[in-house]
C-alpha cells in the first residue's frame, strides 16, 4: 500500500519523480536567445498582509515619461509583493522632487510615512538613460541611500528591480529578491514549455518547448544552468541546460526512470533518483553525468533529494517506515534519520537558505498543504489553506515560498511568506502552470 501511495505522490503531489559577471549580466538582461516570440506572462494577485509593515511612499520619478514604462510603478509593486511594506498614496506633491531639499518632510510625516523614494530619469546623448534614486528617512529628514544607474530601455524592469532590492535591504537589513528569477512549466493546448521569468512573472522566456512532459526544474547555484526531467525520449531523462548558450545535455539516461535532480550548494554535484538497479534510489553524479554513485540502498522508494545549505546533508522522501515521510542522511550516503513524525504523509522536502526551516507537503483530511517545520524544535505550522499544493521552493532570502497549487482544476503558482501571513497567486490565463523553482542570487 505504501508503494502505491508514494507512486501516487510521485505522479501528483510531487511530480518530481520524475563566472563571470558578463555571463551573469547577459542572463539577467533578458535571456533573449531562449525564445523567438512573446510568451504568456504570469499575472499576480496579492492577498493578506505581512506583520509590522513599513509605510513607504514611492514618488513618481522626474522625467520618467521618456521611458517605455513607469519605473516608479515597478518599484512600488516590487515592494508591495514582499509583504514587508505598506505603500502610501504619493499624489498631490506637484513637481516630482529629485533632491532631499525639495521634499516637504512635514507633509510626509503627516501622511504617516517612515520612508520615501524619489528619483529622476535623464536621456543621455547615446540613447541610453541615467536613472538616479534616493531613499529618505522621513522622520529624521536624512538620506539612507541612493544609486545612479545607466541603462537601455530594455533594461527598465531590471533596473527597477535592483532599486527595489536596494530599498528593501536598507529598510529591513535583509537582501531583496526582486531582481531574481523563477522557472516553471506551462502546459497549454497539449504543449509543455519550461519558462524562466522575472520574480514578478514578467519577461517570461521559453527555455524548452515539447509535446512531452517536463518536470522538476532545478537551478544551479550560480543561476546559469537548469537541470530538469524531459519525456521527449518517451521516458524520463535528466538534462542540464546552459541558459546563456542554450546547449542541453542528457546527464541521466539509464534504464528505467531518471528523475528529481537537485544541485549541491557548490554546484559540483547533482542528486538524482534512478531506478536502473531496481527500485527508485538516490544517486549522486557530476553535472556532466559522470562519476555516478549510489547513496541509498533501501528496499523502499527513496526519492526527492534536497541538499542542506551547508552541503553536509540530504533530505529526502521515503516510504521505508510504511508511509511517505521525510528523512535526512549524510550527503555522501549512510544512515538516515526520520525527520517528520506528525501525520502519515509528508513529502517534497525543501530547506530554507539559513538551514533553520524545513517546508514540505503534508496531507491532512484529504488536503495536500504546505507545512513548515522549525528544524531545531520540530514545531510544525501549516502555511496554506488550499487543497492540492506541491513543489515548494524558497526565495533566496528565505522570506517567501513559491509553490504550485490547483484552482478550478487548473494549475497555478502561489507564494506565501514564511510566517504564513502574506500570500500571492501567479496565473497564466487559460494555461496550467506547475513545477516552480525560485532561482538564486546572481552576480556573487
Amino acid at each position: 500500500m505504501a508503494g502505491i501511495m508514494l507512486g501516487t505522490m510521485q505522479r501528483g503531489t510531487a511530480r518530481n519523480m520524475n563566472r563571470v559577471l558578463p555571463i551573469l549580466q547577459s542572463l539577467l538582461l533578458g535571456l533573449c536567445f531562449l525564445a523567438q516570440g512573446a510568451t504568456a506572462q504570469l499575472s499576480i494577485e496579492i492577498a493578506g498582509g505581512g506583520a509590522n509593515q513599513i509605510p513607504v511612499a514611492i514618488l513618481q520619478f522626474a522625467g520618467e515619461g521618456v521611458l517605455p514604462g513607469s519605473i516608479s510603478d515597478i518599484i512600488e509593486t516590487d515592494l508591495q509583493r514582499t509583504g514587508r511594506f505598506r505603500t502610501l498614496y504619493a499624489g498631490g506633491v506637484g513637481s516630482p522632487p529629485t533632491e532631499p531639499s525639495q521634499v516637504n518632510f512635514a507633509d510626509w510625516r503627516s501622511r504617516m510615512a517612515d520612508a520615501m523614494v524619489i528619483g529622476g530619469v535623464t536621456r543621455l546623448p547615446d540613447g541610453r538613460f541615467e536613472v538616479r534614486f534616493r531613499l529618505l528617512d522621513v522622520q529624521k529628514q536624512a538620506q539612507l541611500g541612493g544609486i545612479a544607474y545607466t541603462m537601455t530601455a530594455a533594461q527598465l524592469r531590471l533596473t527597477a528591480h535592483k532599486i527595489a532590492d536596494e530599498v528593501y535591504q536598507k529598510l529591513t537589513g535583509e537582501r531583496g529578491v526582486s531582481s531574481t528569477r523563477i522557472a516553471y512549466v506551462v502546459r497549454q493546448q497539449g504543449r509543455f514549455e519550461l519558462q524562466v521569468a522575472d520574480a514578478d512573472g514578467q519577461n517570461a522566456q521559453t527555455v524548452l518547448a515539447s509535446p512531452e512532459p517536463i518536470l522538476s526544474p532545478a537551478w544551479s547555484p550560480d543561476g546559469t544552468r537548469l537541470a530538469y526531467v524531459s519525456f521527449k525520449l518517451k521516458k524520463p531523462v535528466v538534462y542540464v541546460q546552459d541558459l546563456v548558450g542554450g546547449k542541453q545535455i542528457p546527464v541521466a539516461n539509464f534504464r528505467g526512470s531518471n528523475s528529481a535532480p537537485k544541485w549541491s550548494p557548490d554546484g559540483r554535484q547533482l542528486a538524482v533518483v534512478l531506478s536502473r538497479d531496481g527500485g527508485s534510489q538516490i544517486y549522486a553524479m557530476n553535472p556532466d553525468g559522470g562519476n555516478v554513485r549510489r547513496l541509498t540502498t533501501s528496499t523502499s522508494i527513496d526519492t526527492e533529494p534536497f541538499y542542506s545549505p551547508d552541503g553536509q546533508s540530504i533530505y529526502f522522501t521515503s516510504d521505508r517506515g510504511g508511509s511517505p515521510q521525510i528523512y535526512r542522511m549524510p550527503a555522501d550516503g549512510g544512515a538516515a534519520a526520520r525527520v517528520t513524525f506528525q501525520g502519515d504523509y509528508n513529502v517534497s522536502p525543501r530547506v530554507s537558505p539559513d538551514g533553520k526551516t524545513l517546508v514540505y507537503i503534508s496531507r491532512s483530511g484529504g488536503r495536500f498543504q504546505l507545512a513548515s517545520m522549525d528544524i531545531a524544535s520540530g514545531q510544525v505550522q501549516v502555511l496554506t489553506d488550499t487543497q492540492r499544493d506541491e513543489s515548494p521552493s524558497f526565495a533566496p532570502n528565505g522570506r517567501m515560498i513559491l509553490y504550485a497549487s490547483e484552482v478550478g482544476g487548473r494549475g497555478v503558482l502561489a507564494a506565501v511568506s514564511s510566517d504564513g501571513r502574506f500570500r500571492q497567486r501567479l496565473t497564466v490565463q487559460a494555461a496550467d502552470v506547475r513545477e516552480p523553482a525560485w532561482g538564486p542570487y546572481l552576480g556573487n
